[in-house]
């Protein structure tokens, strides 16, 4: 960039253990390496770690409430700042680009209703939160300031193609970045036995890793009964996340028999002892569009399972650095457990799933962002 880009990113709340705020963290730095201003949006500083954040928080009481007030005072906020360009991570009406973190809601609401009981269903369609993120999201993807919309996988891409009317040219996939320093195999070696030890593992036993909040749409119910299918008793499953239904899924896992087998951490901001625990990352998720903590584990040399619903998928190559498996499929995703086990091919996978994401490093993904904004930008002198 020739000159300094004044860009306004928008994020309603700092969540620790959120996917979109790993994003605009590790995204931050490099972009302003890249020639960026950088300018936050949110409610609050707290978190964030931004040198400038413009405060939008008016008061409310309930999510929608919440989702709709934010809205208001974020275009509010831009509006009298005079930004080259504005990128929300919220579904807002009226910003320049939208990154699609958090995929399409109605297509998750539509595999939700797909798979509930007429009551669950009956809910959904009289929740007014749904209702309004719906509305809101077909407002924004059709609306006529819309320049650029940020896909962080095809699948992304492709249900939002198919759900609204958009030109394709602004659909742009640009897959998450990672730090791969900071999450790198030597990371693995240098902490797996002590990380290990701490979890009460032994030499012989092979520890599935799962990490995620939402753990119903995450697909914990399917890794749980899948333990219990592959009938190995040296198998193990760490679950590191929250939820509050948490005391159900302890159930399920008691009374499938599996005791100690199953251990639930709650969330960690510090994920590298637990990938260096691991013997492979397992997520069949519902629906996902793009878990940052797949690339993750890729990227500290961790195979990972992932299902077909999951934007991740599309970098798995099945028996070299992962599989792919089905939501909902505990008999499939015990199979590919007990393959993901066998000791003989593990040093491959190891090096083939680093190899997957040293192709999607922060310099990369910096470098994709800035070429989008040059495309953007009117004015040649400005960006190039």
């Amino acid at each position: 960039m020739s000159a300094r880009l004044r860009l306004a990113i928008v994020r309603q709340r700092y969540n620790p253990y959120g996917g979109a705020e790993r994003f605009i963290e590790r995204a931050l730095p490099a972009l302003e390496r890249a020639g960026a201003e950088v300018t936050l949006i949110a409610r609050s500083a707290d978190g964030w770690g931004a040198a400038h954040v413009l405060r939008a928080d008016p008061f409310y009481v309930g999510s929608l409430w919440r989702d709709w007030s934010f809205a208001r005072a974020a275009r509010a906020a831009w509006g009298g700042e005079g930004f080259d360009l504005v990128q929300s991570h919220e579904r807002i009406p009226g910003c320049d680009v939208y990154r699609a973190g958090d995929g399409v809601h109605r297509r998750w609401l539509e595999l939700r209703r797909s798979a509930s009981a007429p009551l669950e269903r009956a809910r959904i369609a009289l929740n007014p939160h749904h209702r309004y993120l719906c509305a809101a999201e077909k407002r924004m993807f059709e609306h006529p300031r819309l320049r650029a919309v940020i896909c962080n996988s095809n699948m992304v891409r492709d249900e939002i193609a198919r759900a609204f009317r958009i030109a394709p040219a602004k659909l742009h996939v640009i897959r998450n970045g990672v730090d791969l320093e900071h999450f790198h195999p030597g990371e693995r070696a240098a902490r797996r036995a002590a990380a290990r030890d701490g979890l009460g593992c032994g030499a012989g036993d092979t520890v599935f890793l799962f990490v995620g909040s939402g753990f119903a749409r995450k697909g914990l119910a399917a890794a749980i009964d899948a333990l219990a299918a592959a009938r190995g008793e040296a198998f193990r499953l760490v679950v590191a996340g929250r939820d509050r239904a948490q005391p159900a899924f302890e159930a399920r896992a008691r009374d499938a028999g599996l005791g100690e087998r199953v251990r639930f951490l709650g969330a960690r901001e510090e994920l590298r002892p637990l990938y260096a625990a691991a013997d492979c990352f397992i997520l069949p998720t519902r629906y996902d569009p793009f878990p940052n903590t797949a690339l993750e584990a890729l990227a500290m040399g961790v195979p990972a399972i992932v299902s077909s619903r999951c934007g991740a998928a599309e970098l798995i190559e099945p028996g070299e650095n992962g599989w792919v498996c089905e939501p909902d499929d505990a008999a499939g995703l015990a199979r590919l457990m007990r393959e993901a086990a066998a000791a003989r091919h593990a040093e491959r996978r190891s090096r083939a799933a680093r190899a997957t994401a040293a192709r999607f490093g922060l310099e990369q993904m910096a470098a994709q962002l800035a070429g989008l904004y040059a495309l953007l930008g009117s004015d040649h002198e400005r960006m190039t």
